[in-house]
């Protein structure tokens, strides 16, 4: 089957290399704006909500740029771990210290999705449970070391060396721990049309 061309104009309101490759691979065209984001949320909020609220922030300065038609993605990764939220980590010590503690156990890597269009929102979430392997303090400062995972929810980039190595189990989507939830977005999309 022969898919038409996607009929709207489409922004990803996102500097994630890993979100316009992904979204490249979907086969759409698409500029990218970015706007600076404060990232700070509610205490009061499960991982779920974070997700989507962070989302939806990072939405909302980008609608006035958009152009006639066109559609705003926007999204957001967290990783949680018994209700504690991890992400991103500034430093190898605190990069260290979160991989620590999913070392060995299952987490939850939760992405939240923000679709805007013509004055509609579309917020939606994505859940993959990821279960980690034991590593050794060598493996970890390996993977530190050699792949600066600071710009990665939970610090580390399932695509890399860690998750070739570290990953026993995922329950759910592959695409979501990378960082956005192809299989959701794709359905969004379409619904638009």
């Amino acid at each position: 089957m022969r898919l038409a061309a996607y009929p709207f104009p489409i922004m990803l309101g996102s500097g994630s290399p890993r979100r316009k490759l992904l979204l490249q691979e979907m086969g759409f065209r698409f500029r990218i704006k970015t706007l600076p984001t404060d990232e700070s949320y509610p205490d009061h909020l499960e991982p779920v909500g974070v997700a989507t609220y962070l989302a939806q922030k990072k939405s909302l300065p980008l609608r006035s740029e958009l152009l006639e038609n066109e559609v705003l993605i926007t999204s957001d990764t967290v990783v949680a771990l018994d209700h504690e939220i991890f992400g991103k980590s500034e430093y190898h010590e605190e990069a260290f210290e979160m991989l620590r503690k999913l070392s060995g156990k299952t987490h939850q890597v939760i992405s939240g999705l923000c679709v805007y269009h013509n004055g509609k929102e579309l917020l939606d979430y994505s859940i993959t449970h990821v279960t980690f392997k034991v590593f050794t303090d060598a493996e970890l400062n390996y993977y530190i070391e050699r792949y600066q995972p600071f710009d990665k929810a939970g610090s580390y980039g399932i695509q890399e060396w860690i998750g070739q190595i570290g990953v026993e189990k995922i329950e759910g989507s592959y695409y979501n721990v990378v960082g956005l939830p192809t299989e959701k977005l794709w359905d969004i999309l379409w619904k638009l049309t």
